[in-house]
């Protein structure tokens, strides 16, 4: 059984980590880097537009959003992450007029990568918790 030399991990990380630094610096312009022009998204079919859009308005009313990374597991071509989720929304979000609540809450994340780039992106976060800090009832 040939062992790999861990290269490909290292060079998986390393592109999580910039893209994540973009999404952190709300840095949508660039994210043909990192986002095929047609990919799905939670076994959805779309395009990087319309994953763009939903960063862009998500970022819109909560203007610090910001991800940490806690974990990431590589298998293949694809990697999961593990990160927490911060912010303090200041309009309407996901249905919650702005109360000055912040949010913390854990996303896991499922990505698929293909000649550099993400091809599919699966996330999952208790939305039922997210609701109720956004309510101020944390």
């Amino acid at each position: 059984m040939d062992l790999p030399d861990g290269q490909h991990d290292h060079d998986m990380r390393a592109f999580y980590l910039r893209y994540l630094a973009a999404l952190n610096a709300h840095e949508f312009d660039g994210m043909d880097e990192f986002i095929a022009d047609r990919t799905t998204l939670n076994g959805e079919p779309a395009t990087r537009e319309d994953l763009l859009a939903v960063q862009r308005h998500d970022v819109a009313a909560v203007p610090d959003l910001h991800w940490e990374l806690k974990e990431m597991l590589f298998d293949g071509d694809r990697l999961a992450v593990r990160a927490v989720n911060t912010g303090t929304p200041v309009r309407e979000w996901l249905g919650v007029a702005p109360s000055g609540a912040s949010f913390e809450i854990t996303e896991y994340a499922i990505y698929q990568i293909r000649d550099g780039r993400f091809i599919h992106m699966t996330a999952l976060h208790d939305a039922g918790e997210l609701r109720r800090q956004l309510e101020g009832h944390a």
